[in-house]
């Protein structure tokens, strides 16, 4: 077998536009960041204007992660072979005419549906924007370049919760969606304008439909059973699910085997059409690569910590302390601040001691940042509190997340930068749904046992409380009658929060751990077979 000749698309070398059509690429994927900062900054509003259950709460976030997750491998071949400009302008048509159907729900179903369509649109941008780094930037230009993407990603989390939170206090929930029409156009401009079409040139025709359905049914089983495990039980049925279900036993150890049993045909598919010598949506021979397999187990392990703490903080902070929205995205903005510093910061590091130690230094700095804010979280902690906490984790993040794709990607052909930057995504959406499936289910379920504690029973005031997030708690304390009710439903959605914190302190610990075999990659590119 033969190594495959880089592509012969690729943008020259000393092309003079490829630095302003990186801006370009980092504000492509800012988008999405951008979107889901201001949702969770939205979350509560969403709750009480529109009456969704803590379930359907989670939906709204996790609905997006779950087809994103789904369609990332998938969507990298496609950019592999029909150009990975093509594909980021098409998934940003898609994303913002999702937030415009986003932004006009009149229900929970209809916005869920809404954010499924998103997640259509950003499973096509982020592998996108990763790729065409891969397959610009060589050399030390890759690090600096993933440090601008990275830093560009941190200024867009600083603005989206100032943003969601402005927009949601002084106007509406619904224009945290409605902002993405105009963003989306400036970010097409600029793609058609300065950044030039990347694809495989050596890819042989046909499509892997079989590979794309086993890997969608896999990642969306998975995401699926995690996320309604709280609801539906683990194991047994923890309320009537319905006609549909007939049974004691929970659906979700079903979906659960579902997705290992696909996965296992995906793997032993993707074998067979290479063994044929056909075309794979996965070239299996990428895990062969030290830094490509052991970034892909750290980047899966590190944001189970990272992103699952991002639903629990906004919950606290609004119906806990009382902030509004906008206060909110001021509480949150040392984190994003911190990251964009980061991202600046991380290229330098990157130069001198590789990405692999700035990824290990990153996680360091997160582990350190989450432990701090845990001990910090209380019923009457004061605003301030949180700062140095939040400013710490957010540079581990800056530090971490950046330079983590850059590992992985080291030294994977520019020929497969599609799929491998897929599957690296795929990566971290599943860790990331894993991450807020079990941090919600841990929020929710000391909520609800520190409360049904502090009673002494009530447990329709207990299912008001946990169902609506927290969001009941406002009303109770508007009624003398009910004064004390919110008094202890604040008091146990602390404890629900700050064991949030620990639970990601933990997976972040775990995260820093797989991190430690990771090693800069010093081998050639394009020194490995691609199918």
């Amino acid at each position: 077998m033969h190594p495959s000749p880089p592509s012969t698309e690729r943008p020259p070398a000393r092309d003079r536009y490829r630095w302003y059509g990186l801006v370009a690429i980092a504000f492509a994927v800012s988008l999405v960041i951008i979107d889901v900062t201001i949702v969770n900054v939205a979350v509560p509003a969403i709750i009480t204007d529109l009456g969704a259950t803590a379930t359907q709460a989670q939906w709204v976030q996790e609905a997006y992660t779950l087809v994103f997750a789904a369609l990332l491998l998938t969507s990298g071949r496609i950019g592999d072979r029909i150009g990975r400009r093509r594909l980021l302008v098409v998934g940003i048509g898609v994303f913002v005419a999702a937030s415009v159907l986003a932004a006009l729900a009149p229900t929970p179903g209809l916005l869920i549906a809404a954010r499924m369509l998103q997640g259509v649109g950003g499973a096509a941008i982020f592998p996108a924007t990763l790729s065409l780094i891969n397959a610009t930037f060589t050399g030390r230009e890759r690090g600096v370049a993933f440090a601008v993407w990275g830093s560009t990603i941190g200024g867009m989390a600083a603005v989206g919760p100032l943003l969601g939170g402005w927009l949601t206090t002084e106007a509406s929930w619904r224009w945290a969606f409605g902002i993405n029409v105009p963003l989306g156009a400036l970010v097409v401009a600029g793609l058609l304008a300065f950044v030039v079409e990347s694809r495989d040139g050596d890819a042989r025709p046909g499509i892997d439909v079989g590979g794309a359905l086993l890997s969608a049914g896999a990642a969306g089983a998975l995401v699926f059973a995690l996320i309604e495990g709280r609801t539906l039980g683990w194991w047994a049925v923890r309320e009537p699910v319905g006609d549909w279900w007939p049974g004691p036993l929970s659906p979700v150890p079903y979906l659960l085997a579902l997705s290992a049993v696909l996965a296992a045909g995906f793997v032993a598919h993707q074998r067979r059409r290479a063994a044929a010598g056909r075309v794979v949506l996965l070239d299996l021979a990428l895990f062969a690569i030290p830094s490509f397999r052991r970034g892909n187990v750290a980047a899966l392990t590190v944001s189970l910590g990272q992103f699952g703490i991002l639903f629990a903080l906004p919950l606290w902070l609004q119906n806990a302390l009382g902030y509004t929205a906008l206060q909110t995205g001021v509480a949150l903005l040392p984190l994003a601040l911190a990251s964009f510093v980061a991202g600046g910061v991380g290229g330098v590091l990157t130069d001198r001691f590789g990405a692999a130690r700035t990824v290990q230094l990153g996680l360091v700095f997160e582990l350190a940042g989450v432990s701090w804010l845990a001990s910090v979280i209380a019923v009457d902690t004061p605003w301030w509190a949180t700062v140095p906490a939040l400013a710490v984790y957010g540079f581990g993040v800056g530090l971490a997340t950046a330079q983590l794709g850059n590992v992985v990607l080291a030294d994977v052909p520019a020929s497969a930068s599609g799929q491998a930057s897929g599957t690296e995504t795929t990566a971290q959406e599943l860790g990331s749904a894993l991450g807020i499936a079990v941090l919600g289910t841990v929020l929710f379920t000391e909520l609800g046992r520190s409360l049904t504690e502090r009673l002494g029973g009530a447990p329709d005031l207990v299912d008001a409380v946990r169902e609506s997030a927290g969001g009941a708690i406002a009303g109770l304390a508007a009624d003398p009658a009910t004064a004390a009710v919110a008094d202890a439903a604040r008091a146990a959605l602390t404890d629900g929060a700050r064991t949030a914190a620990w639970t990601a302190s933990a997976f972040l610990t775990l995260g820093l751990l797989a991190s430690l075999r990771l090693r800069t990659a010093t081998a050639p590119r394009d020194a490995t077979p691609v199918r």
